[in-house]
């Protein structure tokens, strides 16, 4: 593959890694606002904030989906993608993404928590009547 080959797919895959972020900041604040709707038992925003965040999470899977071809054409020119700078640029979005990647799945994890602390009181509450 010619270096003009490579720097194209590059620049396909980063312009598909900036709208990933896009989708992974929308998740984020999704799961922000999942939690608080958590912590305020408010369970009619948290089921339309379920919704959006499904809706989200397709378009991501979508996204990833249709850049797997690109990404497993990069992988066999790597060595020579490697010494151009836009892979440097890549490298550091990926990294982005997946700390984006690891604080949604933590303020889930919190959500989740406080799920299940809501479920055990209202089952206390229930037992004791």
């Amino acid at each position: 593959m010619t270096r003009s080959e490579i720097e194209q797919l590059l620049a396909q895959y980063r312009a598909g890694l900036e709208a990933e972020m896009l989708l992974l900041r929308q998740l984020s604040a999704l799961a922000r606002r999942q939690k608080a709707s958590t912590e305020s038992r408010n369970f009619e925003q948290l089921a339309a904030e379920s919704d959006e965040r499904d809706r989200v999470t397709r378009s991501l899977v979508a996204l990833e989906d249709g850049l797997a071809d690109v990404r497993h054409r990069l992988a066999a020119v790597k060595a020579q993608a490697a010494t151009l700078p836009a892979y440097t640029v890549i490298v550091e979005m990926r990294r982005q993404a997946a700390e984006l990647v690891s604080s949604v799945l933590s303020v889930s994890q919190e959500s989740l928590k406080s799920l299940a602390d809501a479920e055990m009181a209202r089952r206390a509450a229930m037992a004791r009547r």
